[in-house]
């Protein structure tokens, strides 16, 4: 894990640009769990995705993960504040204003991870989201 102390040129992208690169990165991420699970055809293998990267799967998983005491870092919330605080021109489909949010906030700090060479870090935060959203039905 990096140096909390330590600034990177990523900690200074807006929510929006840290989500871009999260969302990305996640969606990849549950693309190769479903196929790994054994789903080939494609309506099967979006179906298997929908409850892993709907907005309020992964609202429940940041709200589940802010409320335990130090699982994630200073920085990590911090990341997934600026990213969740973001004013966006656009709004989710299929989900509250709130669930939108805090899903963007869970894309941006997937995306911080990701940019910021955490790779491991980002890596186990997606296999604890995974395992959350399997084992509550999110």
């Amino acid at each position: 894990m990096a140096n909390e102390n330590i600034p990177d040129k990523y900690s200074l992208l807006n929510g929006a640009a840290l989500a871009y690169v999260g969302d990305a990165v996640y969606e990849v991420e549950i693309r190769k769990y479903v196929i790994e699970l054994g789903k080939t055809h494609p309506n099967k293998l979006h179906g298997a995705a929908i409850k892993y990267v709907s907005a309020k799967g992964q609202a429940k998983v940041m709200h589940h993960w802010i409320q335990q005491d130090d699982f994630l870092t200073t920085k990590e919330i911090q990341i997934y504040k600026r990213g969740r605080n973001h004013k966006a021109n656009t709004k989710a489909k299929n989900a509250s204003i709130g669930d939108y949010r805090q899903a963007t906030g869970f894309e941006a700090l997937l995306g911080w991870l990701k940019l910021s060479g955490q790779e491991e870090r980002c890596n186990h935060l997606i296999q604890q989201a995974i395992q959350y959203i399997n084992e509550e039905g999110a």
